[in-house]
């Protein structure tokens, strides 16, 4: 395959992937994600539909007022061909487009007959005849156009004439690149060449815009791609209605990965992780840990023979190196660990494991702790924690004495629970009450309050999510069925800066939630805090400093 001439890299993660259930985007929210694609340096930024939608419309007046500065994109305001019957220069969305103040306008089309028969409910010409209308306007304006042909795919498959004499033209009337769509997502890879082969003799740049349905639309822009396409849409995270459009991370990163292809600019793909990360926040829709290239879990390893294999070197099982999408190794901590994995995790974790004996216990601790309800490979905090303890670099923070909860409720009136801690840290002890909404929140502001008379930095800790699977069936030597059951619970908890997650399992939920609630603080202090003096503290012993035996 010939190396790219001029390669488009076009993202729709504002207008296509804001289609997606359950996504809302302010401009804030717009201009903070079209600022972040920039970084990532696709060509092309989709802001939306001026005219159409209120919010996009304010979002390319904050845009044009410099509200939005673009290294290395070029905005594009997306719209329709003219209304049926009617005139370009007259449309109201066409000026939409024009006043939108877009250096670039992409129309969408119809080039399914059947689509503009009984969609548009006008005949074949007159589509045409807007396709032309539309696009020549615009050109006279001095705006580029490209041109979005809708269910391109499926309309070649029923009437390729007519699919083909849309994209023809929309290319005579000046379009810059025509983008065949897949907007059902239907296709599969092997089909795709023959039909964007067929499109590419009309002799204009193609384009290609994939929706996810078959689980394929990354594959199948690829194999676009192979067939000639030069410019290419996707969405970040692979946003999008349904189940979402092509994920442009995979498409950019195997083009230049494996094609070698530089389709961003230098060094960009090395953020494609933090990127994507940050889009995700500002969504408040969080990537999948598993995507591809930037997830999570993406060079997660867990299988001891994987472990084994890595330690002598990364590729033997890593397809690319992380560090070229931004991204990190990582070593779970589980049942299915051998001694490779505890090894490099605790290398990770910056202690030294090379002893195999010592390798050894730590393995077959894990182990068995895994046997009983824990789950260490989402808890890097509390397999630290366990770490330390194994080794004799536990400190005592703090001695929880006692502590107990009460949950109160009468009929009519909202329920409400109090919590009691008394512990002893800096050789002070410390009662204190909280109240709460439910009693893992009420144990939280306890605990806190005891706390932070001695360690003022408690004040910046905060539980931000909470977690409870019920372990059904024997684990170990408890375990029950249904409310019977051991309970595993997951606390994640920030400083601000860094976020760390914490478990705890017990034969009750407040069992659990206190233990890891308890270790949650335990290992801020461990970060935060010198240890105690010898003089002053003993060695965390059995579990006494996390609150274990309250």
């Amino acid at each position: 395959m010939p190396a790219p001439g001029v390669f488009h890299v076009y993202d729709t993660t504002l207008r296509d992937g804001a289609q997606q259930e359950g996504l809302r985007l302010t401009v804030a929210d717009k201009l903070r994600i079209a600022g972040l694609l920039d970084e990532l340096g696709v060509g092309f930024i989709e802001g939306g539909w001026p005219g159409a939608n209120p919010n996009d419309t304010a979002f390319f007046a904050a845009a044009a007022r410099g509200e939005l500065s673009l290294r290395n994109a070029q905005l594009v305001a997306f719209g329709a061909t003219r209304r049926v019957g009617g005139r370009a220069a007259d449309d109201p969305l066409v000026a939409a487009l024009r006043e939108s103040r877009a250096p670039v306008a992409c129309l969408v089309a119809k080039s399914h007959a059947a689509h503009v028969e009984r969609a548009l409910r006008t005949t074949l010409a007159e589509n045409l005849a807007m396709v032309s209308d539309t696009v020549e306007h615009l050109r006279s304006e001095g705006m580029r156009v490209f041109v979005d042909c809708e269910h391109f795919f499926d309309g070649y498959r029923d009437d390729p004439a007519y699919a083909l004499e849309v994209v023809q033209t929309a290319a005579e009337a000046g379009a810059e690149v025509v983008v065949l769509c897949d907007t059902n997502g239907g296709m599969l890879p092997s089909w795709m060449g023959d039909v964007v082969s067929a499109a590419g003799g009309v002799g204009v740049d193609l384009g290609v815009h994939c929706h996810n349905d078959t689980g394929c639309a990354v594959a199948n822009t690829l194999a676009a791609v192979e067939a000639g396409v030069m410019h290419v849409q996707g969405t970040i995270n692979g946003y999008g209605e349904r189940t979402g459009n092509a994920d442009l991370v995979p498409v950019v990163a195997n083009l230049q990965l494996k094609y070698g292809w530089q389709v961003l600019p230098e060094g960009a793909l090395a953020e494609a992780t933090r990127i994507s990360h940050a889009v995700a926040a500002v969504t408040n829709v969080a990537g999948s840990p598993r995507a591809p290239f930037t997830g999570s879990s993406a060079f997660a390893h867990k299988a001891g023979l994987h472990a084994s294999a890595i330690r002598v070197d990364p590729n033997l099982y890593q397809h690319i190196d992380p560090a070229a999408v931004g991204n990190d190794m990582r070593m779970l901590i589980s049942d299915m660990a051998g001694r490779a994995n505890i090894q490099i995790k605790g290398e990770e974790l910056g202690f030294d494991l090379s002893d195999r004996d010592l390798a050894g216990r730590v393995t077959d601790l894990v182990k068995a702790r895994e046997a009983a309800g824990y789950s260490y490979e989402a808890a890097d905090a509390s397999f630290e924690l366990l770490l330390r303890d194994e080794l004799d670099e536990l400190e005592e923070y703090f001695r929880v004495l006692h502590w107990r909860v009460h949950t109160h409720s009468a009929a009519g009136a909202p329920s409400d629970s109090e919590a009691t801690v008394k512990l002893q840290a800096r050789g002070d002890v410390q009662l204190f009450v909280g109240e709460g909404n439910g009693p893992v929140n009420a144990l939280d502001h306890a605990l806190r309050r005891a706390l932070t008379p001695a360690f003022p930095v408690v004040d910046r800790y905060e539980l931000t999510d909470y977690r409870v699977r019920v372990l059904d069936g024997p684990v170990g030597e408890r375990g029950g069925h249904g409310t019977d059951a051991v309970v595993r619970v997951l606390i994640d908890t920030t400083d601000g800066e860094r976020t760390w997650t914490t478990v705890g399992v017990g034969a009750n939920i407040i069992e659990a939630s206190w233990e890891a609630l308890s270790d949650a603080y335990l290992h801020g202090l461990v970060h935060d805090v010198p240890a105690p003096s010898a003089g002053t503290s003993d060695r965390v012993a059995a579990g006494v400093g996390t609150g274990r035996d309250g």
